[in-house]
């Protein structure tokens, strides 16, 4: 490694986030300090729906408060827990945040969320066979309204920049050049 810890201190903590402040010391000698958020890990979904119509994703739309704006973007969240199946949080999130159940859930890859500055796991999740029900969002979601989009306006969304969430972009890439190998 090219940077060693020196020490290494929890400077905050709340039950969905902490954050650490590291004393390194680099390759040169040079010593400094290393701001780190931990974080559980989370889920991101796909919702797919095929139909004699065309194929649609559904996209969940709320209000941002770090960025103070509303913003589209796939199912994602956590349950603020280290241990937690991948594929019950993928299915836990999609319900609550969509209402939809899936048939089928094809687990595609796990991301790092923002390695620069954050430790935190992301699993991303294929939804298919969807039915719809009702939606049980949480608290800091109860103005998020869910949107059906064509998958060509959704691509669209992304070159115009109306959907800017670097996760929704990055699943769709992946999943993307997973259907070129298993199409």
């Amino acid at each position: 490694m090219s940077i060693k810890t020196i020490s290494t201190r929890e400077v905050y903590r709340n039950p969905w986030t902490s954050v650490r402040e590291d004393v390194i010391e680099r390759a040169n000698g040079e010593r400094g300090i290393y701001g780190v958020i931990d974080k559980d890990p989370a889920c991101i979904v796909i919702p797919l729906e095929v139909t004699a119509e065309g194929s649609f994703l559904y996209l969940i739309e709320q209000f941002r408060y770090t960025v103070l704006a509303n913003h589209l973007e796939f199912p994602q969240g956590g349950w603020e827990t280290a241990d937690v199946d991948p594929e019950e949080l993928a299915r836990g999130e999609l319900r609550e945040e969509t209402g939809l159940t899936a048939g089928k859930m094809t687990h595609l890859t796990t991301f790092q969320i923002a390695y620069g500055v954050m430790n935190q796991k992301q699993v991303c999740f294929l939804a298919e066979d969807l039915k719809l029900g009702e939606p049980e969002p949480d608290a800091e979601e109860h103005d998020l309204t869910v949107h059906r989009v064509p998958v060509e306006r959704f691509e669209a969304m992304i070159l115009d920049r109306t959907i800017v969430d670097n996760c929704t972009v990055a699943a769709w890439g992946i999943y993307k050049l997973w259907r070129e190998r298993h199409a």
